[in-house]
């Protein structure tokens, strides 16, 4: 931007800083170069240059998840299918993530020539009705009005948490702009006055009289900002809780009223016991996947519950539309929360963690290891299968975020994402665990962060394959095999050099421990560990699920 010329693109670059963006992450393409001139130019937010643009769309999807807005930058036509994985499992997940599309000017789309990129049909809104599908709102950017879309699709982003689009030609982004003149209208709905009037007067028929309620908490909980509205209702009612694997990232796990993680019939006894038998439960934010209700073997009385749900309250089963969560929580604390303090709850006893041995590692003993190398505060992604299951048996340190992806499931998704999610909170180590089979899918990040000189630690394990797939079906198949890589030498292919990156190999609790420690005294630089673990040694909680999803699709295939 030049003092005689503000353009289109610098407008979307002053919207996106006042969203709290300062990067960028993405693959360049001749339609995306004149916007990115600009981008160069902008001291406020940086590019983020990926080996490919679904490992951008993961990237900004980490970032997102931390700052509340990501944004993931790709060319028309192939850059940006390569990214709609990334952009659907945003969509699942609710994360608010903007994909941006440089695309051919108007004059070229108006003339329907068989441009690079294109179908060659002259038609170029393919991508965008594809995208249209799993985004809340879309715009190819005019020439007039440029502005006011811009803002619309920026808004229905932030307030829905949900991914959205822009496509921007090239003619549109180097035309004229007016500055914004005032910052977006983003204000969280209000609820509805009558509406919660009658949701108070229900909770309260219910609550009288009866135990004290238990909580169970889940991501949408983080999803509409309410983590601190959350703790206000557990610390000043005194409640006990637990959470589904999904939203372990909204409660603290150190609390000694945190009885665990339920997880339907794949629960430890206990928490199972105390979340199905609850005299009275609330549910706050919960979303049941069957990967995080062990196949949808969840059993809630609804006549002895209260939901609560972004925009709806439930109340024994009767409904109340129009009600934000926050006014929810802020209903049953005041419900709840004057003079029924009860003090030492019954919690859970921690866990008397083996000493780490010589012998081979295995799967019980990597988990207790690695849980006890975390420390207040860290950055925990864990890639679905072994790693999400093998740490979600496992309490964490008071505010460490653990971010996986249960509900999408894009094996690999983690490894562009703790990228994402580095950089957006510089403050936490970030750590990631992930599998072979997971990492070979987007192993090619490992270059983008080497490159960003991103320190924390990397564990990858090793176990010869898709051991997730293994304990569903077909422990023996061929089809289960991956290529076998010698993983503790790949930072020295992407570019690492011994001042900024340690790589090691482990086969055994006692030397994952030593690595561990290694990289607490060396918190400047990445600890890449390779774990070697038996192809067929499975995480307890992992067991279970797969026993769950195997008893499921052997339902679905006889009926």
């Amino acid at each position: 931007m030049t003092a005689e010329r503000y353009t289109v693109s610098d407008y979307l670059l002053d919207r996106l800083a006042e969203l709290g963006v300062d990067r960028i992450f993405g693959v360049p393409g001749d339609f995306t170069l004149a916007l990115l001139d600009h981008v160069d130019d902008d001291t406020r937010v940086e590019w983020v240059g990926m080996a490919n643009e679904l490992g951008a769309g993961y990237a900004a999807d980490g970032y997102a998840r931390l700052r509340g807005l990501g944004v993931v930058c790709t060319t028309f036509g192939v850059g940006e299918l390569s990214a709609i994985n990334a952009v659907a499992g945003a969509c699942a997940e609710h994360v608010p993530l903007l994909h941006l599309v440089g695309s051919p000017s108007t004059l070229v789309q108006s003339a329907g020539r068989a441009t690079h990129h294109s179908l060659g049909d002259g038609d170029f809104a393919h991508t965008l009705r594809m995208t249209a599908e799993v985004t809340v709102a879309q715009s190819m950017v005019p020439l007039v009005g440029a502005e006011a879309e811009i803002d619309r699709v920026l808004t229905a982003i932030v307030q829905s948490s949900q991914p959205g689009y822009l496509s921007l030609p090239t003619d549109v982004g180097e035309a004229p702009a007016s500055r914004p003149s005032s910052p977006l209208a983003i204000d969280p709905p209000d609820s509805d006055a009558a509406s919660l009037s009658a949701f108070e007067a229900a909770a309260r028929a219910l609550l009288a009289d009866a135990p004290r309620p238990l909580v169970l908490a889940d991501i949408l909980v983080d999803r509409c900002h309410t983590e601190s509205q959350l703790h206000e209702l557990l610390g000043s009612a005194d409640l006990d809780f637990a959470c589904l694997l999904w939203g372990r990232r909204v409660i603290d796990e150190s609390d000694e009223r945190f009885l665990g993680t339920y997880i339907g019939a794949a629960s430890e006894p206990a928490v199972q016991r105390a979340v199905e038998s609850a005299a009275r439960l609330i549910t706050v934010g919960v979303h049941f996947t069957d990967l995080t209700s062990g196949f949808f073997t969840q059993h809630l009385d609804d006549a002895h519950r209260v939901d609560l749900l972004p925009h709806t309250a439930t109340v024994a089963g009767q409904t109340f539309p129009g009600i934000e969560m926050r006014d929810g929580l802020a209903v049953l604390t005041r419900i709840l929360g004057a003079g029924h303090r009860r003090h030492g709850g019954p919690g859970v006893a921690p866990a008397v963690e083996p000493v780490p041995t010589h012998d081979p590692l295995t799967q019980a003993d990597l988990w207790h290891v690695v849980t006890d190398a975390l420390r207040p505060g860290d950055l925990v992604f864990a890639d679905q299968g072994t790693a999400f299951y093998g740490l979600g048996a496992h309490r964490m340190p008071h505010d460490v975020l653990f971010i996986g992806q249960p509900l999408w499931a894009s094996i690999g998704y983690t490894l562009p994402a703790v990228l994402g999610g580095a950089l957006a909170a510089p403050e936490r180590r970030p750590v990631l665990v992930i599998g072979d089979g997971a990492a070979q899918l987007s192993i090619a990040e490992l270059g983008s962060i080497i490159r960003m000189r991103v320190p924390g630690i990397i564990l990858v394990v090793n176990n010869d394959g898709y051991t997730v797939e293994r304990a569903i079906h077909g422990p023996g198949r061929r089809y289960n095999d991956i290529a076998r890589w010698r993983w503790a030498d790949l930072p020295w292919a992407f570019g690492a050099s011994p001042d900024a990156v340690r790589s090691v190999r482990v086969e055994t609790a006692a030397e994952l421990s030593g690595a561990l420690a290694a990289a607490e005294g060396e918190p400047g630089i990445l600890t890449f560990i390779e774990a070697v673990v038996d192809p067929l040694d499975v995480p307890p909680l992992l067991t279970k699920v797969a026993e769950a999803a195997a008893a499921a699709n052997a339902r679905m295939a006889a009926d």
